[in-house]
Formats: C-alpha cells, structure tokens, sequence
C-alpha cells in the first residue's frame, strides 16, 4: 500500500499517512471556510446593493442636462405632508426642474382631489416665484383624471392649464370635517370629562356637543381660506376667467365645461404639450419620490398629530 511517497513497510510509515491525511483535512477545512467566507461576502454585498437601492442610498448618475428636453413633475394622490404630493417633495422637482440648463418648458402633470391648503398653497407660491426667475420657461399644467380643489389652487399659477374632456376640475371651496360621538356616549353612559383653561380650548371637541360660538368660529375661518383661494384663481386665470355665480361654489366641471369657463385653456396631454406646445419631444422626469425609510419616519412622526388633528376635523381643499 502507497500513498505518494509513504510506501508501507517503511520506518513510522502508519505514523506519516495519520499525518498526511491530517494536514489534507485541515487543508480541507481551510479551503471550506475561504469559500464559506467568499459566499457569505458576496450575499452580504448583494443585500447592501439591494438595500442601497431601497434606501436610495446613491443617487441616480446625474444626466446630461445640455440637451434641450421637456421638464416633467408629477403631482399625485392627496397633497398633504407627508405624502409624495407634499409641498416638499414638489418644490424640490421644480426648482431642480427650472434649473436644468436644457429645460425648454416644465409641464406639472396633476391627477389629485385636492388637500391641505397650506401645502398648496407653498406648491402656488413657489410656481410663481420659479415663473419669475425664469421667465424664458413656460410652466403648464397638464390635468390627468381630477385636478380639484387644493389641485386647482396649485394648477391655477401655471401659464396655462390643458385637461381632456372629461378630467374633472373646479371645486373650488374649502371643508372642515370631523365626527361627534355625544349620542353615542349616552347610549353607553360613559361621561365625558373635559378641563381647560382658556374658554375655547375644548373646540370643536368630538366628545362634547357642538357649541354655536364654536360653529361660527370655524365658519368664519373657512370663509377666510375660501377667500384666500377664489384670490388664487383669479389671479392666476386673470381676464380668462368667465365668471358665474357657481364657480366658487364647490362644484366640479369636466374639462371641456372647463374650457368654457376659462378655468383651463385647452385640450392635451403630456405628449402633446411636450411635442407641439413646448416643441421639445424628449421629456425628463424630475419627480421626486420618498424613499422607504423617509415614508417610515413621516408615517411614524405625523400618526400622532394626524390623529388629534382628526378627531376636531381639519381644514382640507377638497
């Protein structure tokens, strides 16, 4: 019997294949742990690059801004703060938007109910303020399905509004909503127990019944906001505004009654703004969206003060 070189029959020869056969498995064992190590590297390494992209932890190779290109900003879903159609991540897509060095026009694509008048209303300002500084580029907003209420109050600083004929928009009005649970409680027989210091810090309590000074005090409010937005639209629409007596009332309209009422100016989409209008065909996305951890921590951190500003109702352009 032979194993390479030990050959039985020599001096010690049980003792060097015990050896051999020793360091062969130690060697084996080596070899299993680089590899174990190179497998658990690489694994690590793909859920970082996974994690990396998640997070958006590495921004996007910034693109050659030379190019003469149609700017794109899309304004989605409820305009609140902690949403992607916050006054946030909005300004942020404008001015990046504006600031291209090839940008030929910026198209705001909006498809929203409306929403927080604050947040609209910085949406508003900031367009004019952009409009101002860069008045070699044109701002249009292109209404998808609904462009209503705090939608409205953001679109009516473009240059000019293009809708289809049957996208809903108008509501131009402001509510305040909210829930009263007295009638419950007494069928219940639970008591509410409400102290405070201030004769109006219990307002609009939903545990408690609904004051008359309370109610006029809201209503007085929203009138003021309502106010504050039909001064939007004028302003914005100007001289092609046709004016009716429903028009600040609240109600929606199609886009083709839309037209009619100088609340839009004509028909098109995207594409056809971008081709015909602007006359730059090559569109560039410049919306921002929150990545998952930024989602998580606004979640988490307005659930509280969602929560309380639910329970007295809050004021809502939509």
């Amino acid at each position: 019997m032979s194993d390479n070189n030990v050959v039985q029959g020599e001096p010690n020869w049980e003792k060097r294949v015990l050896e051999k056969l020793a360091l062969e498995s130690i060697a084996e064992q080596r070899r299993g742990r680089r590899w174990g190590i190179f497998f658990k590297l690489l694994g690590f390494g793909y859920l970082l690059v996974v994690l990396g992209i998640a997070m958006e932890w590495w921004g996007s190779e910034k693109i050659a801004e030379a190019a003469r290109h149609t700017a794109l900003v899309r304004l989605e879903g409820v305009i609140q703060a902690k949403g992607d159609a916050s006054a946030e991540n909005i300004i942020s897509a404008l001015q990046a938007a504006f600031e291209s060095e090839g940008t030929a026009g910026v198209v705001l694509r909006i498809n929203s109910p409306g929403g927080s008048p604050v947040q609209a209303g910085m949406i508003n300002d900031e367009i004019r303020r952009l409009r101002a500084l860069h008045t070699e580029v044109p701002l249009y907003v292109v209404v998808e399905d609904v462009c209503a209420s705090g939608g409205y109050y953001v679109a009516a600083a473009a240059d000019k509004i293009f809708v289809d004929k049957a996208s809903i928009v108008g509501s131009i009005g402001v509510l305040m909503d909210g829930f009263g649970f007295t009638g419950t409680m007494e069928k219940l027989g639970v008591e509410r127990r409400l102290l405070h210091a201030g004769a109006s810090k219990g307002f609009l309590d939903p545990f408690s019944p609904l004051r008359e000074s309370d109610q006029a005090h809201a209503q007085v409010m929203l009138a003021e906001i309502h106010q504050q937005f039909i001064d939007v639209v004028k302003k914005g629409r100007g001289k092609r505004l046709h004016e009716t007596p429903e028009m600040f009332s609240g109600l929606m309209w199609s886009g083709a009654k839309s037209i009619e009422l100088g609340l839009a100016d004509g028909y098109g989409s995207l594409d056809i703004v971008a081709r015909d209008v602007i006359k730059a065909e090559e569109i560039r996305d410049y919306t921002v969206r929150q990545n998952l951890a930024e989602k998580f921590a606004k979640q988490f951190g307005a659930g509280a003060a969602s929560s309380i500003a639910n329970s007295v109702g809050g004021f809502s352009l939509r």
